[in-house]
């Protein structure tokens, strides 16, 4: 089956190419949440995911609901956030799972956070700063923690 990583309504076309890039090499699926904030066609997004196109798995919703109601009842959902305790290495990831992004200028939206608390998670960060890391970046993290313990899915 493979991890699913969905990003919700993603505003910058080199993070959505470089996760694509990610799913694509990992036999991950790609869920997309419009609106955009880019088209599909931009140069940009094409760039980012250089000639992987063809080995991703991706998909569209017009709403996280849609997406939510059709795979939550057989899968986990976890949303990654900086509201929450709970860091992501302390999740026991399953294949099938969920990981769900939000927006780069404000994250997930508290309606989302709140349909499972308990699966809220977050990557350890300096407080201070003020800032979290880039969108892809942090996609890559959690994705590549789940992959290293369902023992990479025999992507090797």
């Amino acid at each position: 089956m493979g991890l699913n990583i969905v990003f919700v309504e993603p505003e910058i076309p080199y993070n959505t190419g470089a996760v694509a890039r990610s799913c694509g090499l990992t036999k991950s699926s790609l869920h997309l949440i419009r609106p955009l904030g880019f088209s599909v066609y931009d140069s940009h997004l094409k760039r980012a995911g250089l000639d992987y196109w063809n080995l991703v798995d991706i998909h569209y919703y017009d709403s996280f609901k849609e997406l939510y109601e059709k795979f939550s009842s057989e899968h986990s959902f976890y949303f990654a956030t900086t509201k929450t305790k709970k860091k992501y290495s302390d999740v026991t990831f399953k294949d099938g799972d969920f990981i769900v992004f939000g927006r780069e200028t404000k994250g997930l939206s508290k309606e989302i956070l709140e349909l499972e608390p308990e699966h809220n998670i977050r990557i350890p960060m300096l407080k201070d700063f003020g800032r979290s890391l880039n969108l892809a970046n942090s996609a890559n993290i959690i994705l590549f923690e789940a992959l290293r313990q369902l023992d990479f899915n025999d992507l090797e």
